[in-house]
């Protein structure tokens, strides 16, 4: 039977690093980032910045709730900077 986590890799401010999540998490990471237009790492990148603690996965999984709970205002898709700065912090 296939797994449903998917491993791939990804680079965080100039490091590559490996990050599982589950196929609809990357859908979604990606559909943000489009929304946004940015780039998954820097998605991701912002995601790491602003966790206190927990991996990485976890921060992205409840990073990805967050967003379908609290869809973004125009204005925060077009200025994505703005929007991470609001999102809430993975505690």
């Amino acid at each position: 039977m296939k797994s449903p986590v998917v491993k791939r890799s990804i680079v965080i401010a100039g490091h590559k690093t490996s990050v599982s999540l589950e196929d609809q998490f990357w859908d979604a990471l990606k559909e943000i980032a489009a929304n946004r237009r940015s780039t998954l790492s820097e998605i991701v990148a912002s995601i790491d910045s602003g966790r206190n603690q927990g991996n990485l996965s976890s921060a992205i999984r409840l990073y990805v709730l967050a967003h379908y709970r609290n869809p973004p205002t125009r204005d925060t898709i077009d200025a994505p900077e703005r929007s991470a700065a609001a999102r809430p912090t993975v505690a």
